[in-house]
Parts: structure tokens; sequence; C-alpha cells
């Protein structure tokens, strides 16, 4: 495998909304879906180039809890699509040594897909190197929505107690395992982030790519981890360097 040169300043939590499917499809004639089925080689490659690179945690998503607005032949699509790609590529993902985890809302979403993500965690539960998660039927203002209720149930039946802070919520957000985000990649050409880990993306560096999914590849990643590699990440600090001292 073709390993990139990086710095060491190599982002460990890489978060992609992989958009662009359906406008790669419609300019060459072909349906949304067809532009879905082209996204998977790119998906592919991209974890592979993850790995090469270094990259401990990518974070996809896949399908939103805004998505259930798209066309009802579309929608029955993305939901078999997202098990087939499961069943389809499990096991490969499994002898890459990649651990695969799902975040998102078990209502509505499909009890044959939610059977198929689980069955993909238990299968590489034990696996040790990068941790790929899948966001399926996720959209973060439902995520810190559904929190703050969970916090409030917690606090009245005496569950939890004390002052609420940072790390509380933390501890109740379905990504409670990951760190926060690094590295916030958008395929396409769109520069926003469209309800994708709202939270966890605070201090994010954020790189908006003009290239539809189903070409994106490890190249692109990579092209964007090097963006990555020569920013000054502050966290809301300062230094004072006058001109000319």
């Amino acid at each position: 495998m073709k390993k990139p040169k990086f710095s060491e300043n190599v982002p460990s939590h890489v978060a992609i909304v992989m958009d662009g499917n359906g406008r790669w499809a419609n300019q060459r004639g072909l349906t949304r879906v067809e532009g879905h089925r082209a996204g998977e080689a790119a998906l592919m490659d991209v974890i592979e180039g993850a790995i090469a690179a270094g990259v401990k945690y990518l974070t996809v998503f896949a399908f939103s809890t805004e998505n259930w607005n798209r066309s009802p032949d579309e929608v029955k699509f993305l939901m078999n699509y997202n098990r087939e790609v499961l069943i389809r590529r499990r096991d490969q993902l499994n002898d890459w040594n990649v651990k695969i985890r799902w975040v998102g809302r078990r209502p509505k979403l499909w009890p044959s897909v939610i059977d198929q993500l689980i069955a993909a965690e238990k299968l590489t539960r034990k696996n040790t190197g990068l941790v790929f998660t899948m966001c399926v039927n996720y959209g973060s203002r439902t995520e810190l929505v559904d929190v703050a209720q969970q916090l409030v149930d917690d606090q009245a039946s005496g569950k939890l107690k004390g002052k609420i802070t940072e790390k509380t919520i933390q501890r109740y957000l379905l990504t409670k395992d990951l760190p926060d985000v690094d590295l916030f990649i958008r395929s396409s050409g769109e520069q926003r982030i469209s309800n994708f880990l709202l939270w966890q993306s605070a201090y994010a560096e954020f790189v908006f790519m003009d290239v539809l999914w189903p070409d994106f590849n490890r190249e692109s990643l990579w092209e964007a981890i090097s963006q990555y590699t020569k920013r000054n990440r502050r966290f809301g600090k300062a230094v004072d360097k006058p001109k000319g001292k």
C-alpha cells in the first residue's frame, strides 16, 4: 500500500460528509441511486488511505435524520444499500483490523439495518486498528436534544447529581467513546456542515473539496490532511507577534 509523506501532525479523528453522489450520477445521465452505488468504492479507498496516513478515527455521515425527507424510493434504496454494504465489506474491513462502530437513533431505522450494524460491531470489536464509525440515522441537533432530555431525567431520578459540565455532556453523547474531530471534510464543493457532529467539531479544522464523492479517493483525503498539517490550531489561545519584531 502506498504511504503518504506527512509530518507528525496527522489528524487523529477525521470526519467526512460524503456529498455529491446524486449530482455525479445526474451529470452522467444516471439516477441518483447509481451515484450512491459508485460511492462505495470511494469509501473503501478512503478507509484504506486513512489507515496508510495513520488516522486513528474515521467517522462518515452515511444517512442523516433529515434524509427521511427524500423520495420514498431513494430512502428505500439507501436503507437497503447501507445494509448490503455492511454485508459485502465487513469481512474485508475485519481483515484490515478496522473496528466498525455505529452512531445513530433507532427510531425509524429499519430493524434489518440495525441488525447488520450490530453484527459488524460484534465481528470487529476486538480489532485494534482504525475505528470506523458510520453515522446512520444521525443528526447532531437531535443528539443534543436527546442528551438534554436524558440529563433532565437522570437528575430527576437522582441518577445524576452535581453540576453539569462539558465533561458531563460528553459522557451522554452518542460519540462518547470518540475524541473530538480534528479534521472535518466535505466533498462536492458545498461549504456547510449539515447538522453533523456540531459539538464534536467545535475546534475542528474544515476542508471543503470541490470533488464529487464518487470521484473522491485516498489522494483527495491526503490532500485534505496535507492542508490540515499546515494549519495552526490555537484552541482560543493567541501569540502576540507584532510585525517587524
